[in-house]
C-alpha cells in the first residue's frame, strides 16, 4: 500500500536545501575550485533538491593540507579533555537541530522519516557522545621490562585521516568514522557518497559551532572516481577508512600503497539468517523481514539469505509473503511508512535485473519484485522460494528487498550453506536449543552472529568482516586502536 505525501516546504530543512552546497575547507564553506556542481535528486520523486559543489583533486590538496596544519596545530596540542567538550558541544548542537537533520537525511536517501528518528540520529549522537568520553581515557602500558629501564607505551594519533562514506546511512556511518577518529586526535578530509551529501555538510557547519578549529574537518563533496581515488592517492593522508562495494575496497587497498597508508574497510555482506525448525517461528519471520527489508534492503548486513530447516519452509515462506505485503510503501516523509524507494534509478534497475536473474535460475518469485509507480524508485519488496544455494541471487550482493528463502536439511548443511559465500559480516540463527545456537556461533564465518534476534549493533561493540565483507573493525576499543600508533618509549635509569 502507498502513503500519501506530506509538505515540508517551509521546513528548516528545505531552506537548508535552497542554499547553494558548497565545500567545507579550512573552517569555510566555499565553491569548487573549478567552479563545476551536481544536482542532488530526491529518491522518491527523481526531483532536484539541491545543487552541490563537485570536488576535484585541486579541493582536495587544500583540504588535506588543512587538516595537515590542523593536526600539526590546534587540535593536537589540545588537552585531550578539551577535545571531548567540544565533541560533547557538537552532540548538544545536533540534538538541538535534530528535527532539521532528520529530514535531511530523510529526503536526501529517501529514508522512512520513522526509522531515522528512531534509529539513525539517535544512533549517531550516541557515537559522538562515547568517543567523546574516550578521549581523555587513551592511555598506554608500563611494560616492565628491566630495573635499569622504564618502559612503557603511549598511543598517538594516526594523523591526517580520509573517511569515504556510503550512501546507505550516511549520517550513521559517517558518524562512526569521524567520532573516535576526532577522539584520538586525528583530523579528517570527508568524502560523502555523491548520492548523500547534504547531512554531511549540515553536521560539519555545526562542528563549526561546536568549537571545532579550522581544518580540523572538512567536507569535499563530488565523485569518487575524482575525489576518493585523490584522498586515496594523496601522499600526506595517512589513514583510509571506507564502507562501500568490495570492489572500490579492493582499488583502496592498491591507492593506499603508495605510501602504506593504513586501511579499514567495511564492505558488502550476504548474510544468512538461519532457522530451525524448533523455533518460535513466529519471532523468526518477523524479524527476517524486518532484517532485509528495513532501509530497503540496502543494509550491509542485510539477512538477505533465509535458510530455513524443511519442517519450517514453507510455514516460513508464508509467514515472509504475507509480511512483505503488508508493509506500506511511500514518501519518506509520512511517519507511517515502513518502506521507502531504493536510492537510485541505477540502483533500481540492478535489483530489477536481479530479479529476473532469480526467475531465469529457476526460483520461484512469491510475491513483489517489482516498480512501484513511475515517480521515484520504489521497488515491492520479494521473497524467492525455492533458492538453490549456488544461485546468484543466493551468492551476490543484490542491495534491494529481496530476499532468498534456501531450504536446508542439519545443522552441517545449514553452516555448509552459510559460510558459503565470499562474504562474512553477519549472521542470525533461530532455535531454542541453546547448544545448537553455541555450536552455530562457534563455527559460523561471521563478525557478528545474532542469536534469536537479528539487525542490533552498539557503538560499543566491535563491527566488521573478513573477505569480501571487509578488513579491521569498527566500534568499542577497536576504532581507537584504528585511529592511534602504539609508541613504545625506553627511558634509561642507569645513568
Amino acid at each position: 500500500m502507498m502513503s500519501v505525501a506530506y509538505d515540508f516546504a517551509h521546513s528548516p530543512a528545505t531552506a537548508f536545501m535552497a542554499r547553494p552546497q558548497h565545500l567545507l575547507i579550512d573552517g569555510r564553506r566555499v565553491p569548487a575550485s573549478s567552479g563545476r556542481t551536481f544536482k542532488s535528486l530526491n529518491p522518491a520523486t527523481g526531483q532536484v533538491i539541491a545543487t552541490i559543489a563537485e570536488g576535484g583533486e585541486a579541493d582536495v590538496e587544500h583540504a588535506v593540507a588543512a587538516a595537515r596544519r590542523a593536526f600539526e596545530g590546534p587540535w593536537r596540542t589540545m588537552r585531550a579533555s578539551e577535545r571531548g567538550q567540544i565533541l560533547l558541544r557538537w552532540a548538544d548542537l545536533l540534538k538541538a537541530h535534530a528535527e532539521e537533520i532528520i529530514e535531511l537525511e530523510s529526503i536526501d536517501a529517501g529514508k522512512p522519516i520513522a526509522a531515522t528518528m528512531r534509529q539513525d540520529f539517535p544512533a549517531a549522537v550516541d557515537t559522538l557522545v562515547y568517543y567523546a568520553g574516550w578521549a581523555d581515557k587513551i592511555s598506554g602500558d608500563v611494560v616492565p621490562v628491566r630495573d635499569d629501564a622504564l618502559t612503557y607505551t603511549v598511543r598517538e594519533p594516526v594523523g591526517v585521516v580520509a573517511a569515504i562514506v556510503p550512501w546507505n546511512f550516511p549520517l550513521m556511518i559517517g558518524m562512526w568514522k569521524l567520532a573516535p577518529a576526532l577522539a584520538c586526535g586525528c583530523t579528517l578530509v570527508m568524502k560523502p557518497a555523491e548520492l548523500t551529501s547534504l547531512s554531511a555538510l549540515r553536521i560539519a557547519e555545526l562542528a563549526l559551532e561546536a568549537g571545532l578549529p579550522a581544518g580540523v574537518f572538512n567536507v569535499v563533496t563530488g565523485p569518487g572516481r575524482v575525489v576518493g581515488d585523490a584522498l586515496v592517492n594523496h601522499p600526506d593522508v595517512d589513514k583510509v577508512t571506507f564502507t562501500g562495494s568490495p570492489g572500490v575496497g579492493r582499488g583502496i587497498m592498491k591507492g593506499a600503497a603508495g605510501n602504506f597508508k593504513r586501511v579499514s574497510l567495511e564492505l558488502g555482506g550476504k548474510s544468512a539468517n538461519v532457522i530451525f525448525d524448533d523455533a518460535d517461528l513466529e519471532a523468526a519471520s518477523k524479524a527476517a523481514a524486518s532484517g532485509i527489508f528495513f532501509n530497503a534492503g540496502q543494509v550491509c548486513s542485510a539477512g538477505s539469505r533465509v535458510l530455513v530447516q524443511e519442517k519450517a519452509y514453507d510455514e516460513v515462506v508464508e509467514r515472509l509473503a504475507a509480511r512483505a505485503k503488508s508493509l506500506r510503501i511511500g514518501d519518506p516523509l509520512d511517519r507511517r511508512t515502513a518502506l521507502g524507494p531504493v536510492i537510485s534509478e541505477k540502483q533500481m534497475k540492478s535489483i530489477l535485473d536481479y530479479v529476473e536473474i532469480g526467475r531465469n535460475e529457476g526460483a520461484s518469485l512469491v510475491t513483489g519484485g517489482e516498480r512501484i509507480g513511475e515517480r521515484g524508485y520504489f521497488i515491492s519488496p520479494a521473497v524467492f522460494a525455492g533458492v538453490a544455494h549456488e544461485m546468484r541471487i543466493s551468492q551476490e550482493e543484490i542491495f534491494g528487498p529481496v530476499v532468498s528463502v534456501i531450504k536446508f536439511r542439519d545443522e552441517a548443511d545449514a553452516l555448509r550453506i552459510a559460510n558459503g559465500t565470499a562474504y562474512s559480516l553477519a549472521a542470525g540463527v533461530w532455535s531454542r536449543d541453546i547448544g545448537k545456537l553455541q555450536r552455530f556461533a562457534k563455527r559460523a564465518r561471521a563478525g557478528t552472529v545474532w542469536m534469536n534476534t537479528y539487525g542490533y549493533t552498539d557503538v560499543r561493540l566491535p563491527w566488521g568482516g573478513e573477505r569480501d565483507s571487509g578488513l579491521g573493525r569498527e566500534h568499542g576499543t577497536a576504532a581507537i586502536d584504528n585511529f592511534t600508533e602504539p609508541k613504545a618509549v625506553w627511558m634509561n635509569l642507569a645513568v
